[in-house]
């Protein structure tokens, strides 16, 4: 249990892997408050589980929603950033203007707006760390796919400036880079595809417990490959 006390605030804390990280904090001993469009208590039947009903498109959203977690819990140890989305399948001259505000939207706004809202509050804390899972095509990048590539790229950099900015509060950020993720969505979208090699999401939600907890301050800025047996 060693996460007990802490209080780790996870963005799309129910689905594919959001469940298993989910499930993985409150093994751990944390206070979760799990985010999500439509997320209930009932979601996971756990005492330690809070559920806030948020989208995070905006910053006057974020806001809210982090005043309303600490008004609640009085504090966020951590920040697991889960959420994410992929379209793909055109050219950069083919994309549209709606899929590329879109991948921006989900995969770097979001983050961008919810860390800008807690970092003071962790700064005066003293202590907080910050987590968000990329993509192997942050650094990959893949045909058909610019938007969604590009979106996670901007993410790893963004992280990396956090890093840096508030490692003289006690405060660390880190990304991992997953390919693959052997999800039901992602085995349904990807039937020909080798599942054995994907990355396992309890493998994911075991690395993040790590990386939220006490024993890894001198972790910062990592960007972290996880490619299961893809390589």
């Amino acid at each position: 249990m060693q996460l007990t006390g802490k209080v780790i605030l996870i963005t799309g804390a129910k689905g594919g892997l959001g469940s298993f990280v989910t499930n993985a904090f409150l093994a751990a001993g944390a206070q979760v408050a799990g985010v999500s469009r439509s997320i209930r208590d009932a979601d996971f039947d756990h005492s330690s589980f809070h559920a806030f009903p948020a989208q995070l498109s905006t910053a006057g959203k974020s806001g809210v929603l982090v005043d309303e977690v600490f008004g609640r819990l009085g504090r966020v140890d951590a920040v697991v950033h889960l959420l994410g989305g992929y379209a793909g399948g055109r050219s950069v001259a083919e994309t549209n203007d709606e899929t590329f505000e879109q991948m921006l939207d989900l995969n770097l706004r979001s983050f961008f707006y919810l860390a800008r809202a807690v970092l003071p509050r962790m700064r005066a804390q003293g202590t907080g760390r910050l987590l968000a899972i990329g993509s192997r095509a942050a650094v990959e990048p893949v045909t058909t796919a610019a938007a969604y590539s590009a979106s996670k790229a901007a993410l790893v950099s963004l992280v990396r400036c956090i890093a840096l900015e508030n490692q003289d509060a006690g405060i660390t950020a880190n990304v991992i880079l997953p390919g693959a993720i052997d999800t039901p969505a992602n085995r349904a979208a990807m039937p020909e595809g080798d599942a054995s090699k994907w990355v396992q999401p309890e493998q994911i939600a075991s690395l993040l417990v790590y990386l939220a907890g006490e024993g890894s301050p001198q972790l910062n800025g990592a960007v972290i490959p996880f490619y299961g047996g893809a390589l």
